[in-house]
């Protein structure tokens, strides 16, 4: 079994309006040294390892996981640590 986590982030010059709200909540509070913020997702998965998994993680990140028009995606992929 493999372990596989799924970062995904906003392209460059999408509006991010949780990440401005998150920033502005950060400096009202006192914390002026954030410059930026940008909210994401992480998606984890336990996966049956196969023949061509990055090709197969690969796939289900561009017809699902992601809005490849909006959004940036990476993975890593480790053994599952089992329980």
């Amino acid at each position: 079994m493999k372990q596989v986590t799924v970062y995904i982030t906003l392209k460059a010059g999408v509006l991010d309006p949780q990440g401005k709200a998150i920033g502005e909540s950060l400096h009202s509070l006192g914390f002026e040294e954030v410059k930026e913020a940008k909210v994401g997702k992480v998606i984890e998965l336990t996966i049956e390892d196969g023949p061509n998994l990055e090709a197969r993680v690969t796939k289900m990140c561009d017809k699902l996981l992601a809005n490849p028009v909006m959004e940036d995606y990476r993975f890593e992929i480790e053994e599952a640590v089992q329980s």
